[in-house]
């Protein structure tokens, strides 16, 4: 079915039929929700047998318990897909080890102007410049507290929080915290996004006294029951920044970092020209996929050497195959997500990794997938 993909659908849907980006990923998102609904619904419980009988792999050796949380296997779905958490309750049934919703922020906002998604098929990568575009806390922490009350989700479910477009950088903390508060109870798992180039000025937050301020803010929000908080970091970040914010974590007790966002760096691009006519030099935005992945597999080992191996990370950028994963997860990535790779290689790709991570296990003589993590830090 995944050659099905490859062969007729991606080119479909790349070439023959030029869609724009974002619509299609609108069209993708309606679907998921309607699958959503009927999932779990008793005169259509069957459809989602079968998306887990196609999609789904499960192996004990893949299993891992981390931050309190069960983790069926270690391929997540990175933030920016489900921004709203509407198809929150399929993706356990897609093969996801678990899912982050969001980008969130405590107010509803449109987002940059359109067009702001863009594919370079040479590069096997994605230049988004999407602005947080979202729907507000309250509305996702609605939404997630009705799928809560009636459902039992399989995989834990995490949210990734932005700073509003209209909140002044020196508000950041409390619109943060505003969001938190708002969705506590609705998330397995949080995450401070610090990171994306697409909202002006955001990645000034990464500064550790600014960092601080909104770990703080969090920190005096986050009582019993505790929610594991994770910051989320760009790539392009020099490493003196990155054992700044390590040390934040250590202080405020997080629960690991991600590593890490889109690049704004253009260095080495395939691809000449994008849908506007222009080149992916002239275009504003973050570039995802394979460009990304060495960078972030670089500071997933920093991380992971710097800390000891005592800060759990989740890894992402350029996951496309089980070796790709294996590189981040091996370098110290306890877990890792995709969200660029699902797109180019469709959604048989979770099970095709984990399948490729369990031969890699045999191969190394190791019985668990934690016994992997950090083995090849350098």
């Amino acid at each position: 079915m995944n050659d099905i993909y490859q062969l007729a659908i991606r080119p479909l849907l790349f070439n023959a039929v030029k869609a724009d980006p974002e619509k299609l990923h609108s069209s993708t998102i309606r679907t998921l929700y309607w699958l959503s609904d009927i999932c779990y619904s008793p005169s259509t419980r069957w459809v989602n047998q079968r998306l887990r009988h196609s999609f789904c792999l499960f192996d004990k050796r893949l299993e891992q318990n981390l931050f309190g949380l069960h983790f069926p296997n270690p391929v997540g779905l990175a933030a920016g897909f489900d921004k709203d958490g509407v198809a929150a309750p399929v993706w356990g049934s897609l093969g996801f080890g678990f899912a982050e919703l969001g980008t969130v922020t405590f107010h509803p906002q449109p987002g940059n102007p359109k067009p702001r998604l863009f594919r370079l098929p040479e590069d096997n990568a994605a230049l988004n410049r999407m602005g947080f575009n979202n729907s507000g806390a309250v509305d996702m922490a609605h939404r997630l507290t009705e799928v809560r009350k009636n459902l039992t989700l399989p995989i834990p479910i995490g949210v990734n929080l932005g700073k509003s477009k209209i909140t002044p950088l020196e508000a950041a903390a409390i619109d943060y915290r505003d969001s938190f508060r708002l969705l506590k109870d609705c998330g397995d798992y949080f995450v401070v996004n610090v990171s994306s180039p697409n909202t002006p000025g955001l990645r000034a937050l990464q500064d550790a006294t600014m960092l601080s301020s909104i770990l703080e803010a969090l920190s005096q929000e986050n009582l019993l029951p505790q929610k594991p908080i994770f910051v989320k970091i760009a790539p392009d970040l020099e490493l003196e920044a990155i054992s700044d914010i390590i040390e934040l974590a250590f202080n405020y007790k997080l629960a690991g970092i991600i590593a890490t966002n889109t690049t704004i760096r253009r260095d080495n691009l395939k691809t000449q020209f994008i849908a506007t006519g222009k080149s992916p030099q002239e275009e504003a935005g973050g570039i995802s996929g394979a460009p990304v992945r060495d960078r972030s597999t670089e500071i997933i080992r920093y991380i992971y050497k710097h800390s000891q191996g005592q800060i759990p990370i989740i890894g992402v950028g350029g996951i496309f195959t089980a070796a790709d994963a294996w590189e981040k997860i091996t370098a110290g990535a306890s877990l890792v997500q995709i969200y660029t790779g699902w797109i180019y290689e469709g959604p048989w790709m979770i099970r095709r990794i984990l399948e490729g991570l369990l031969v890699l296990l045999e191969q190394r003589g190791l019985t668990s997938i934690s016994e992997a993590i950090g083995i090849e830090r350098g």
